[in-house]
């Protein structure tokens, strides 16, 4: 193929197209003399590929073609072991009763030093790999293996917490875990059955104790009542066994003080009739007039 004679297009003056080249040159050489770090971010600044410093947000300018810039991102990030349309990546960890289960969560941190990150590992994704990933599976299984399944569902809190404090102490460098989150946990579809029925016979009990509850309750309410209206019943006769006896007692007092008191009441009830017949040398009632 031969070469392209650009002298010889037409309308081009001669040296157009090398001056265009050197335009072009210098615009670029130009623009590559300065660079911008937005705020959350920090500036590994790369002199022939070997740390140099660090830029911190704003305007800043570079040297071209010896110096590059790798920027790395200081804001807080998130980690999230999930199941997605992209894939699984909930971790999968053994309870202390040797139940199988399939944890997402989401570790939250953030880079505390960007020039050690470029450092040690090239880049945020190379670091979140290699100790953020890596260590928080392990330690998922350590301290979830602490736990019975059951606890483990019903001690979320305390799960989280002790998961949070042995991750964030296990991942040394220049990153410091924020916050991890449990967000579900789920277990093989034998033992969720088991812990459906297990509950299930639960509330039944809990239904028969309460329905036994009642049962005492109204037993015991009917026997009050009933106990309530014997009392009534015992203290009706009491204070009546009480008016007769003052009765009786008000009359015997009576007779003893008025020895006349049965012939009188005998005259206020007799109807004026006198006997038919008398018994002879008996004197005829209520006229026995004394001398």
């Amino acid at each position: 193929m031969s070469p392209i004679n650009f002298n010889g297009i037409k309308g081009l003056p001669p040296g157009a197209i090398s001056g265009g080249a050197v335009v072009i040159a210098l615009a670029v050489i130009l623009l590559s003399t300065y660079f911008t770090i937005d705020q959350g971010e920090r500036g590994v600044i790369l002199h022939n590929g070997a740390i140099a410093g660090e830029a911190e947000p704003g305007l800043h300018f570079k040297l071209p073609i010896i110096t590059t810039i790798a920027k790395i991102s200081v804001q807080i990030q998130k980690e999230a072991f999930e199941k997605t349309a992209e894939g699984d990546t909930r971790l999968q960890a053994y309870s202390r009763d040797q139940q199988p289960a399939t944890i997402a969560m989401a570790v939250n941190y953030h880079v505390t030093d960007a020039s050690a990150v470029y450092a040690q590992f090239g880049s945020l994704t190379n670091m979140k790999s290699r100790i953020i990933n890596s260590r928080a599976y392990e330690q998922v299984k350590n301290v979830f293996g602490q736990f019975d399944a059951a606890d483990a569902i019903q001690k979320r809190a305390l799960l989280n917490a002790e998961v949070f404090a042995a991750i964030r102490k296990s991942v040394s460098g220049p990153v410091v875990i924020d916050s991890v989150q449990i967000e579900d946990i789920t277990f093989s579809t034998q033992y969720e059955g088991a812990v459906e029925a297990r509950m299930q016979a639960i509330v039944k009990q809990q239904q028969a104790e309460a329905d036994k509850q009642k049962r005492i309750i109204d037993a015991d309410a009917s026997a009050y009542e009933v106990k309530a209206a014997a009392d009534a019943k015992a203290h009706q006769i009491e204070v009546q066994g009480k008016a007769e006896a003052g009765a009786i007692q008000a009359r015997g007092d009576a007779l003893r003080n008025n020895p006349s008191l049965p012939t009188l009441v005998a005259a206020e009830k007799w109807n004026g009739i006198l006997p038919t017949t008398m018994v002879p040398g008996n004197t005829v009632p209520f006229l026995n007039i004394a001398k």
